[in-house]
């Protein structure tokens, strides 16, 4: 029998400040699950990252992450809401554009990454 692979975790940087990263998760909609040793697990849905406490800014500028949810419509209006723009200096938000494969939203989160979040096809 071979196993066959369930989730992937990845590990996101923080940034300069981890708490900032971490209150920033929270308002879209991450429940922190737990927190130890620089590191948090992050829970929305089925969807979980790690969440750890390291700037390293030329990696997280060149990293991306696709999250995937179940109303891309209601999830940006929820966004939108939020200024997250207004509230964390260095995030940027670009609405739903459509591309070749898909509709998208793109968040830069408060260490960098960008985060291209879609609906869950199906």
């Amino acid at each position: 029998m071979k196993a066959i692979g369930k989730a992937l975790v990845p590990f996101v940087p923080s940034g300069p400040q981890f708490s900032l990263s971490l209150a920033f998760f929270q308002d879209l909609g991450f429940a922190t699950m737990w927190q130890a040793g620089g590191l948090a697990g992050l829970k929305f849905g089925d969807a979980f990252f790690l969440l750890q406490d390291i700037d390293v800014p030329e990696w997280q500028k060149n990293q991306m992450i696709a999250f995937e949810v179940d109303d891309l419509a209601a999830y940006w209006a929820e966004v939108d809401a939020l200024d997250l723009p207004g509230r964390y200096a260095a995030v940027k938000v670009k609405p739903p554009t459509d591309y070749p494969w898909g509709r998208e939203i793109h968040i830069i989160d408060p260490g960098g990454v960008c985060w291209h979040v879609r609906q869950t096809e199906g």
